[in-house]
């Protein structure tokens, strides 16, 4: 999950490395360093915590080099601190990394055996001492050649050499690397959103290539050392240029997005003439699909979960979920007939995309819904389905998070209405109310100041509960991990029903408990399941639909209404009181809402 710049210039390049590197704080922010080379001299400053404490170095602003290489750390092996962060340098070599070295501990107890001497404890420094190493009695290329088949496990690296001063080494396997052209310099940078403030024309290492980049010229390789050539994609200028405004964290920014980046998707997918759904473009027959398969971690898990509920509900598809990172490791019975749909927000979390490497070696239909277009699961997926909405800079994922639930409801009602599973009526029905939407999210955004007076009392307890049935479910799963992520309190999601199984023995007096009772089928059972925990002395918050019907319960702390919209709906409506719950909640501890402790954006290790 750490990121990775690298410039090689024909000017000083420290200024533009430090501005990347704040670009790339959402993929880590336990530390942060960089590396420049300047007469033959490996220059190297680090800091622990943020970009901005990196600035403040005095050793910064006397950096000189045209070739450099720049790093923000998501901490693995070893604590958060200034010998932990990278770049790690001998006098030969610096290396930046993204990524997990399995067998260091075996490599390092060679390396010590050879002599040399190590300062940190991650993984990482093995890298620097086996080029060192090889570097002794073999060329360049073929010092990279004999480190990379010597690594196990997970990596992105950029490098920079004493004894090459117009060049800088990339090389990937399994974590994300991309290359970018510019006038008189080239870059290294672990995704495009790093780069580009610098350029638009971008190239991907493949797993397992490798690449040297100098300031006016390129080549990449395979993993055997032959020279591979590259396309030169050209991105899209949009959205370069993505700042907080008068808001006072991105995360309330983008909640409050919310509404136009749903607009917007919508837009893209319908047809507000005919009323419906733009997906024409299936690779596939759609009489050789009888059953999907779901895949995501986190959010996009949860995004998942409420996709498997729609699916039930307006299809006779068989339909599985799974968690990405459980997903790989088991003995799958993959089968021809069977779609399998990857959802992130990144597009480049590890285990999702081990997932779908997965399913892609054994010749198995593929989908993604993606936030980057350009992405590693994009790229190699059959099919991709971007939900537009936008740079998502806060590590809690928010507009993302429905973004994706409203791309799976689209291509499900679509899936629905081309089996014939739904009826045309109701088709065409499902999608007035689609285009309704945002305006029921805008109006729902408005219930602020109730969250606001009661996020106090999550603020102060040392655990809650977020109960749901039925489409309410995944979003109580969802607004117990805002809590978690945010405000750092103890919370935990569960089907209301599962209460008396077990977890009511966690509910004692005062205990804030939300629940989840939109006016649907559920509904009577829910408010049944509520008055259990009210009966143990929970304090609940009721989170419902408008109705002029009063609610069947007592006793209850405070309720929150929502829009009123069709069933299927209702989750989009019931997400927004958690977003801002958990954001009120974070904000009266004053916590660093856009970057929460020991997390970060893109997911990039197991």
């Amino acid at each position: 999950m750490c990121g990775i710049i690298g410039i090689t210039s024909s000017k000083p390049v420290s200024s533009a490395i430090i501005n990347s590197l704040r670009k790339l704080e959402y993929r880590g922010y336990d530390s942060a360093g960089i590396a420049t080379l300047s007469e033959g001299v490996i220059n190297e400053v680090k800091s622990e915590g943020r970009v901005e404490n990196l600035e403040k170095n005095s050793a910064i602003k006397g950096m000189l080099g045209s070739v450099g290489i720049g790093h923000v750390r998501w901490a693995t092996h070893g604590i958060p601190n200034t010998i932990n962060a990278h770049p790690h340098s001998s006098e030969t070599v610096s290396v930046v990394h993204n990524g997990i070295i399995e067998n260091s501990t075996i490599l390092k107890k060679y390396l010590i055996s050879k002599g040399h001497k190590f300062k940190s404890q991650t993984d990482t420094e093995v890298i620097v001492h086996l080029i060192t190493e090889y570097l002794k009695e073999h060329d360049l290329k073929n010092s990279i050649l004999k480190m990379l088949n010597q690594l196990h496990g997970s990596f992105a690296l950029g490098i920079i050499f004493k004894d090459q001063p117009d060049l800088i080494v990339g090389a990937r396997r399994g974590s994300p690397l991309a290359v970018g052209y510019g006038p008189n310099e080239n870059y290294l940078g672990s995704d495009s959103y790093a780069l580009k403030s610098m350029t638009n024309k971008i190239s991907y290492l493949n797993d397992g290539e490798f690449c040297i980049i100098k300031k006016d010229h390129v080549e990449f390789f395979d993993k055997e050392g032959s020279k591979v050539n590259k396309k030169v994609l050209e991105l899209s200028t949009d959205e370069q240029n993505y700042e907080k405004g008068d808001f006072k964290h991105f995360m309330v920014k983008e909640i409050e997005e919310q509404p136009t980046t749903l607009k917007n998707c919508i837009k893209e997918y319908i047809d507000t003439i005919n009323n419906d759904i733009n997906i024409y473009n299936f690779p596939w027959d759609l009489k050789e699909i009888s059953s999907i398969t779901l895949i995501g971690c986190g959010t996009a898990y949860h995004s998942c979960l409420m996709a498997k509920y729609w699916f039930e509900e307006l299809t006779k598809l068989d339909v599985t979920i799974d968690i990405a990172s459980e997903f790989r490791y088991r003995n799958n019975r993959f089968k021809k007939d069977n779609l399998y749909i990857f959802v992130s927000q990144s597009g480049e979390t590890a285990d999702t995309y081990a997932a779908l490497d997965l399913c892609n070696k054994n010749n198995m239909k593929t989908c993604s819904v993606v936030n980057v277009i350009e992405s590693s699961i994009a790229r190699d997926s059959n099919f991709v389905l971007p939900i537009h909405c936008g740079p998502e800079i806060g590590v809690a994922s928010t507009k993302a998070f429905l973004g994706q639930m409203l791309v799976l409801y689209i291509l499900i009602l679509k899936l629905a209405s081309l089996r014939k599973d739904l009826e045309k009526n109701k088709y065409v029905n499902k999608i007035k109310d689609l285009k309704l939407l945002p305006k029921l999210v805008a109006e729902t955004l408005l219930t602020e100041t109730k969250i606001q007076a009661v996020s106090s009392t999550f603020t102060d307890a040392k655990g809650s509960m977020f109960l749901g049935r039925g489409f309410s479910y995944p979003i109580a799963l969802e607004g117990a991990l805002k809590l978690k992520e945010l405000a750092y309190v103890h919370a935990e999601g569960y089907p209301a029903g599962e209460m008396k199984h077990g977890p009511l023995a966690l509910i004692e007096d005062g205990m804030p408990v939300v629940v989840l009772a939109p006016r649907d089928s559920y509904y009577p059972k829910t408010i049944s399941n509520m008055q259990e925990v009210i009966a143990r002395g929970a304090k609940v918050l009721l989170i419902t639909n408008k109705s002029k019907d009063e609610v069947l319960s007592e006793n209850i702390w405070e309720t929150i209404e929502v829009e009123n919209t069709n069933d299927d709906l209702l989750p989009f409506l019931l997400t927004i009181p958690l977003q801002k719950l958990a954001y009120y909640s974070a904000l009266k501890k004053g916590y660093d809402i856009d970057k929460p402790r020991n997390l970060a954006k893109s997911v990039t290790v197991e």
